[in-house]
């Protein structure tokens, strides 16, 4: 990896970066590059009792709060949650939030997750990334210049990934424990809905990554390859 890089993660949900590349975005800030985390939605189905205006308001504060241990910089909620859909009109939202950051690379959901949000983002950042260097396509902020290299990141839990690179998350794995652990409410709500516990999620999956590469804790990315999208060096930590 050469020079200091701007890296651009994309969430579907307020909580996704840190439970599927949250280390990775630790080893990019603390090497120096600047870090973006975009959560597309609003996140307010994560609840159970609790207006929406109210989750809402502590999903974005939660995600704020998580982005700056690693000093990041958070900002998304332009979807409500569970509602994505990939038309013309959501893809120009998502390319101006990609020309909002300028990335030279760009982590996103993989088109094989388990979630419509997942999917459906994981589409519009592929459709955006051409478009947002395209001047004719209009939007707030100015086209990029040069396109961004596109990485997909770890479904959750890993069902139906494979992946082709490998970072050792190793000397940042309490960094991403507390990032998750910024969103309390997310950690009550899945226990309680789903049964699951997000920091043994994280744990648990962190191992299984890093006995396949032969490390103590990994994530696994796939390369999204397409002309003028490949790169000829290693963009990942």
């Amino acid at each position: 990896m050469n020079g200091r890089l701007t890296v651009m993660a994309i969430g579907p949900h307020p909580d996704d970066l840190e439970v599927l590349c949250g280390g990775t975005l630790a080893l990019y800030s603390k090497g120096g590059h600047k870090v973006f985390m975009y959560y597309v939605t609003d996140g307010t189905k994560g609840g159970l009792s609790k207006p929406k205006e109210v989750i809402k308001a502590e999903r974005a504060e939660e995600a704020k709060n998580s982005a700056a241990l690693i000093d990041a910089v958070s900002f998304g909620g332009d979807f409500v949650d569970g509602e994505v859909v990939a038309d013309m009109e959501s893809r120009l939202v998502v390319i101006d939030a990609i020309r909002r950051c300028s990335p030279e690379v760009i982590i996103a959901p993989h088109p094989n997750d388990y979630h419509t949000d997942h999917v459906n983002v994981s589409k519009l950042v592929f459709e955006a990334i051409y478009h947002a260097a395209i001047p004719h396509t209009v939007t707030k902020h100015p086209p990029l210049k040069v396109l961004p290299i596109l990485y997909y990141m770890d479904t959750v839990t890993g069902i139906g990934f494979v992946p082709e690179q490998f970072v050792d998350i190793t000397e940042v794995i309490e960094v991403k424990k507390n990032m998750m652990r910024a969103h309390a409410t997310q950690i009550d709500f899945v226990k309680e809905h789903h049964g699951v516990d997000f920091i043994d999620l994280i744990e648990i999956s962190g191992r299984f990554r890093g006995y396949q590469c032969g490390v103590r804790y990994a994530e696994g990315f796939v390369l999204s390859q397409g002309w003028n999208r490949v790169p000829t060096s290693r963009l990942l930590p």
